[in-house]
């Protein structure tokens, strides 16, 4: 298997100076409150000429005035030009964009299995294709993980957007010496079976991973099996700040891939500021949830039933579903094995589109128990003989259609990520965060221009634009 994600990731970082990757944690602050703060944007709004006062207040360290494309209406149609050299901060912003999404497509081949295991490897190629044709715009930033581990039962945040309707929280599995081994021996064999593909996998789905008080020294193990360390995404990251930091350390040793913080609201962004360092932060994205920067929502999971129980309690709230409702009807991610380590369950999905029938997002093709990682390998094993073909069944004409030839799966699972986009650990940079004067609803349907994006639009909506007369 290609490393080339894992060395992309690595030389975005190693080629620049101490100094420039300081200067790109600012920026990147600099884009957070940008998006995530009116009352930041109206602060420079009204200074659009001394602008370097407001981020002082805020312990941002860069001068706006070298990054004007980035959120100046009047000159963001220098950006993604030669024009744009003028202003090197934006430069460096975007140049750091581009990386980050490449590394994004590079984690799709991580998953490639064609030698170790053709069948599984062929089965997810099927899944892809069809994902691209049935999830719109949505599909372009899936990575398509093998495997995810769920280390606990349910989540303590509750967001009201979940795209997989989490349950409550119900405990998490310890790190006891027996289950320590367990979960070494399920790793274990998933590294066995999968071979470097077990590197796309994460420790998170129904589930917060802050909600486990010794997720990192799951991490750690994962790191040591498969050669990887798991990405993270959290809605907690100041729930066990001790953890998160250890996290962190691990991120910075090992990490290959983004952390994720879900933000869920202004003072929600404030306080993580004020915990963590720019320079703390860099290799974490932060998803902007609040009503402030009105990412769109999936509408799966907890939102779909909202909305379909007429219960939104704002109409910010029902404006972030309707946002992207036609192209992204999902967060899950992964074509392959769903395990809870807590239940012993291992269960064979993919994404579709959220419907009554597939109200999550995902469909469970099938379903088995274990308790040994040997009763593991054999429930692997029999989902794979079992579903996945080396062809479609010839009453399945299309990649679409694949699924005709399963049993119908056991239901839907009850718990779910803390945030709309927990589900999938490797899309970085998943969706437009900016805001303008326009209509957002408006400025999203021009972004999609039906259900695909290029590189320049895509870029160009990370960033907020503020015109001179009026704040967004």
């Amino acid at each position: 298997m290609t490393r080339a994600a894992t060395e992309h990731y690595r030389q975005s970082f190693v080629r620049r100076t101490p100094e420039q990757l300081r200067t790109l944690s600012h920026v990147k602050r600099f884009t957070e409150r940008l998006a995530g703060d009116v009352e930041f944007r109206k602060a420079l709004s009204e200074n659009v000429d001394a602008p370097r006062k407001v981020t002082e207040r805020y312990g941002i360290e860069v001068d706006p005035m070298e990054m004007l494309p980035l959120w100046h209406g009047d000159y963001q149609k220098y950006r993604f030009k030669p024009e744009s050299a003028q202003w090197p901060l934006a430069t460096m912003w975007d140049e750091h964009l581009r990386k980050m999404l490449r590394h994004r497509d590079l984690l799709r081949d991580e998953g490639e299995m064609s030698t170790i295991n053709p069948r599984f490897h062929a089965w997810r190629e099927r899944q892809i294709r069809r994902c691209n044709d049935e999830l719109g715009a949505s599909s372009l930033s899936v990575t398509y993980p093998i495997i995810a581990f769920e280390l606990s039962e349910g989540c303590t945040v509750g967001c009201w957007f979940c795209g997989l309707s989490a349950g409550r929280f119900k405990g998490y599995y310890d790190y006891s010496k027996e289950q320590a081994e367990r979960w070494r021996g399920v790793v274990g064999v998933a590294r066995e079976v999968f071979g470097s593909a077990a590197r796309t996998g994460f420790c998170y789905w129904a589930t917060d991973p802050m909600d486990n008080p010794h997720y990192d020294r799951f991490l750690f193990d994962y790191y040591r099996i498969t050669g990887a360390l798991p990405q993270t995404t959290t809605a907690a990251p100041l729930k066990d700040q001790a953890l998160t930091r250890r996290v962190l350390r691990l991120f910075n040793l090992y990490g290959t891939t983004p952390n994720r913080f879900s933000v869920l609201s202004k003072a929600h962004l404030n306080q993580i500021h004020m915990t963590f360092s720019p320079e703390e932060l860099l290799g974490v994205e932060l998803i902007l949830q609040g009503k402030e920067a009105p990412t769109a929502k999936a509408f799966a999971g907890r939102a779909r039933e909202r909305k379909g129980k007429g219960k939104l309690r704002s109409a910010i709230k029902d404006d972030a579903i309707a946002l992207l409702e036609r192209d992204h009807t999902t967060i899950a991610c992964v074509s392959g094995f769903l395990v809870n380590m807590q239940q012993g369950r291992l269960q064979l999905v993919t994404p579709v589109p959220g419907s009554e029938r597939w109200p999550l997002g995902y469909r469970i093709l099938g379903e088995r128990f274990f308790r040994t990682p040997d009763e593991f390998r054999e429930g692997l094993q029999s989902m794979i003989d079992q579903y996945m073909l080396e062809s479609p069944a010839p009453t399945c004409r299309s990649a679409s259609a694949e699924t005709c030839n399963t049993k119908q799966g056991t239901g839907t699972s009850s718990s779910a990520p803390a945030t709309w986009n927990t589900g999938c650990p490797t899309t970085s940079l998943r969706f437009p965060l900016a805001i303008s004067s326009r209509s957002v609803t408006a400025q999203r349907r021009s972004w999609l221009c039906g259900s695909r994006l290029t590189e320049r639009a895509y870029l160009q909506s990370l960033t907020c634009s503020i015109g001179c007369t009026r704040p967004g």
